[in-house]
Formats: structure tokens, sequence, C-alpha cells
């Protein structure tokens, strides 16, 4: 069994997708900027936030074409540069325009959906590529599950408004329709694709435009659907929400028509997404010895060495520490307290690791700003865990069994939010191939 979620069976979960007409949300087509056939595959670039700068530079070199040169501008700066300065929004403006010419991108003449499929190790994902409106998402039409950091809003919002585009798109998913998935099966067997390519990574990346009978079906179905949840990208909506505000604000004959209105995402079935769990490296033992803290944690957690490096259920947790592995199973005084909690976030195994070890014994306050722990997405494997340790840049590491999909969307329900760095989602969209110009 891998770490990770998906294909998930909803037929015996209780959970509302459906509601009042006045909840429904919004789908729209829109006009996407996009790269010819030919330069797709070059354009096209991982997101801005997996990647640090120093990433990006190594990936977009030699690649004039890389639109890591717009996402993440800072690249083609001095290294001493702020990355949240005005002088990188200024270049990613010029580094799109320029981009416009030299791939070149153009805009499509009418407005479309679009169909987006990635497929990894074999397993198809697909979903649908479209705006949706900044009202649903303000009005929690569309549901949310983590907390933002203005400084990520700041730099997004600032990118948003300056370049004139949304050049990420969201990760939106719900539980999929049948008919708009029969029209998606349709579409993928009888039409030429826009793209199709794979990128260094080995994700196929393959994107269909939807005709436009097509499209008004599978906008009347999705007017039946109350709910809409974010996956991943909520500093991206958020930053669409306050870039409509500036907006806004400077336009006195303000419709809410106006593209600045709607936000681009891709809206994925839930049955089809797959969810990695989200580790975590510790830079020190908060002043304890190896005994000592291997004393504390077994206070709470039974602690026995192993050869297994990856949870295999729930309530277990691997642990790295001095270049031995340890598995580390959650005594039962600790699962029946947080099951006692009438919050489903803090019955998940991030919430029971942060509130039983890593705050009471390693002093990690608050994960969100202690700079004492960092996260390792769980597509980077246990070797990357053992490799900062081995290294010396961090003390333990913590592999984690992944957030069900499940448990994601009964929490947004409940207007909760999950711990920071809770979902790893994997394959990840790729940048570039479809823009939406504001």
């Amino acid at each position: 069994m891998d770490s990770c979620s998906y294909f998930t069976d909803f037929k015996d979960v209780n959970i509302n997708f459906l509601g009042d007409e006045a909840d429904m949300a919004v789908i729209k087509p829109f006009k996407a900027l996009r790269p010819t056939k030919q330069s797709a595959d070059k354009v096209a670039s991982v997101p801005y936030d997996v990647v640090s700068t120093e990433e990006a530079k190594e990936i977009a070199e030699g690649n004039p074409l890389s639109f890591l040169r717009v996402t993440r501008s800072e690249l083609e700066l001095d290294i001493n540069t702020d990355p949240y300065s005005p002088e990188v929004y200024g270049k990613a403006k010029e580094n799109l325009d320029k981009l416009i010419k030299s791939a070149p991108l153009q805009v499509d003449d009418k407005e479309h959906l679009y169909i987006y499929r990635l497929i990894m190790n074999g397993r198809p994902q697909v979903g649908i590529a479209a705006t949706f409106s900044v009202d649903d998402y303000d009005n929690n039409v569309i549901l949310k599950h983590e907390k933002t950091r203005k400084v990520k809003e700041d730099d997004r919002t600032n990118h948003i408004v300056t370049t004139g585009a949304q050049t990420g798109a969201v990760f939106l998913t719900y539980k999929g329709v049948n008919s708009i998935n029969q029209i998606v099966d349709e579409t993928i067997k009888k039409v030429e694709p826009l793209y199709d390519f794979t990128s260094s990574d080995g994700i196929q990346h393959t994107v269909w435009m939807l005709q436009d009978e097509r499209s008004r079906v599978v906008i009347n179905e999705m007017a039946k659907v109350k709910n809409l949840y974010i996956a991943d990208g909520h500093h991206r909506a958020a930053s669409a929400s306050r870039a409509r505000a500036v907006k806004k604000d400077a336009n006195p004959k303000h419709s809410g028509k106006e593209d600045y209105n709607f936000f681009l995402a891709v809206l994925f079935p839930a049955e089809q997404l797959k969810i990695l769990p989200y580790n975590r490296v510790v830079f020190d033992l908060n002043g304890k010895s190896k005994e000592e803290f291997l004393d504390e944690v077994s206070e709470k957690f039974v602690v026995d060495k192993s050869k297994i490096k990856e949870p295999q259920q729930s309530n277990t947790y691997g642990m790295f520490l001095d270049g031995e592995w340890y598995m580390l199973l959650a005594r039962d005084s600790i699962t029946a307290s947080s099951s006692l909690s009438k919050s489903v976030a803090d019955t998940l195994d991030v919430s029971i690791l942060q509130d039983f070890l890593l705050n009471p014994i390693l002093g990690i306050d608050d994960p969100r700003t202690n700079k004492r722990i960092d996260f390792i997405g769980g597509i980077r494997g246990t070797n990357e865990l053992e490799k900062l340790v081995n290294s010396g840049k961090a003390k333990v590491a913590f592999s984690l069994y992944p957030v069900s999909i499940i448990d994601l969307i009964k929490i947004s329900d409940a207007g909760e939010i999950m711990p920071p760095k809770s979902t790893w989602f994997e394959p990840k969209l790729r940048d570039g191939l479809l823009v939406h110009l504001i």
C-alpha cells in the first residue's frame, strides 16, 4: 500500500454536495492566453510555489520560453533582489509581454471550457479548466480548508495586478457528476488535443478544447452542484479576491461582469484525486539529548525501531533520528483524547503529531511561523528526510500517513481549518498552458 489517498468511494459517506439554487457554484468559459502546440512543452512550467528561486533558475536555464520567467521573474534579477519588490513584478510583466511575442502566446477568439488531463504512473486525472466566481469564493460557495499567509497573498496579488493575468490555476474538486464525466470521456475520444506532451518529471499533460454544445451541458449540470472545494491553491484564490478588490476600486464603471471577477481553476472529480503526505523536519531537539527526547516521546507514543519508513495506517508515524528509523504508535490515551474533540481537524494525524509531540516536546508552537520546522512534500519521499537529517541540516524527521479526501471535504463543510501543510497533491498542473487575462 503506498502513502497516498485517491479514487475514494463516496457511496457510504454523508457529505452534502447539493443544495439551494441560491448557493450554486458558477462556472464560466474564458478566452485563454496560451502557447502554440509546438511551444507548449517549452512554455509549461511547474507551479511557482513548489520551487525555490535557485531551483527555478536551474530549471529555466537554457530555455527562454520557460513560464517560470513570468511566475518567478526574480530568477533573472540580481541574487540580492528582494523577491517581493516592485522590480520583480515589473519584470514579470515585461517577461510576459516578451513571451507573448516570442513563444508566441495567443488569446482564443471565443470563450471556451477546456479539459486538462494529467497521467502519472499510468493513473489519469481529468479536470475542467474554466473561470470561477470570486463572489463564490468570498461567500463560501467555494470552500477552504487552510489559512493563508499575508506575505504570500501580497505576493500573488501584486503579481496578478501588475501582469494583468492569473498565471496559475487553483486546484478545485467536487463529487464527480456522471453526465459531466461522460462529456469529458467523449471529448477525449473524439477531439484532437490542443497539447499532448510529457514533462521532464514523467507526467503526461494533455489539453482539449470543449465544444460549445458540450460546454453548455457542463454549465447546466454544474448549476446543480452546491459547493466546490479548494484542494490546492488557497493563496492563488485569496489573491484573486484581493486583486478583484483593487481592480474594482479603480473602475468607476464596475459591473461585476469584468474578467477580474473570476479566477482561473481546474475542477477535478474528488474520486480521482491522489493525496500524498506532507512530512516534517525539525532542526533541533529543543535543547534535549537524544535519550531525553525519546523518553518524552515514549510517554505519548509507543516507540519501536523499524525498517518501515512510511506509516501504513492512521495514528502511526515514521521518525528518523540519528541515522535510524522508528515507528511511533499513538497511545490509547492520545487517540481517545483526540476522538472526544468535536473538531474533525483535531483527529487528523498531523494534528495529533503537532499537539502531542511537536508542540509540547519540541516547542514548535505555531508551525506557520516557527522557523525551526520545515515541510517536505510527499513526492520527495523518505530519502529527502534522511538526506536532511544525515547532512545535519535537520535533527529529526517525521513521515506521516496521508489525509483522506473525505476528511478534507468534511473539514471544509464544517468551516474548520487543517493544520498548515497537511496535504500534498500530485501530479501538479503546469503553469503557462492556460492563462486568464484580467
